[in-house]
């Protein structure tokens, strides 16, 4: 390393004065470079690595200490905000559900008395009556005036309301307020009625 001794002029600035009275010069050979990163550095680091040895391992630890927190709480987030999300999937999903009629309990059949209720001799009181058959909302709308009712959008059951007779407006009211209850096609058929 080169020593350029401390002068300074009017010319130069104060930076460039001290740099070269410490021995910094930006204009050093690749070899000079070289040997000072690769035999000086590493004295140096070996002769204070004694004194810096305990900051290092101290810094180190604190380093992962920090880094479990933050880990505890983004795995921590992230868990609320999985559960949120699918909790909320879940709510519409059910929603989905009961707006086709899938998952809906069924109506509670209240069994009918029978026509006779004095039994003859020799019949037996306990037959098992059966119960009526529940239509599943397809085959309900199946018999709807309008083709493939459940697939179509309120836009498009709209306009072919107005071609129907009354009775056939009511069963489209009765079947939309007791499957999905779509206010635009309720909306239209009060409408037509008031017309």
């Amino acid at each position: 390393m080169r020593i350029v001794p401390l002068s300074v002029s009017s010319d130069s600035s104060d930076s460039t004065a001290i740099d070269q009275a410490i021995g910094v010069t930006d204009h050093k050979r690749p070899i000079e470079q070289a040997v000072e990163l690769g035999l000086y550095a590493p004295i140096g680091f070996l002769m204070d690595a004694k004194k810096m040895l305990p900051d290092l391992v101290e810094r180190g630890r604190q380093q992962v200490n920090m880094a479990k927190v933050v880990g505890q709480m983004v795995v921590t987030h992230g868990q609320n905000s999985a559960a949120a999300r699918v909790a909320r999937v879940q709510d519409q999903t059910e929603a989905i559900f009961q707006e086709f009629g899938i998952g809906v309990k069924p109506p509670v059949v209240e069994p009918q008395p029978a026509s006779d209720p004095v039994a003859q001799p020799g019949e037996a009181h306990d037959k098992p009556v059966a119960a009526p058959k529940l239509q599943s909302s397809s085959e309900v709308a199946a018999e709807l005036p309008i083709a493939a009712y459940d697939s179509l959008a309120a836009s498009q059951v709209i306009p072919r309301l107005s071609g129907l007779s009354e009775a056939e407006i009511d069963a489209v009211e009765a079947y939309e307020l007791a499957h999905r209850g779509r206010k635009t096609i309720l909306g239209k058929i009060a409408q037509l009625r008031a017309e």
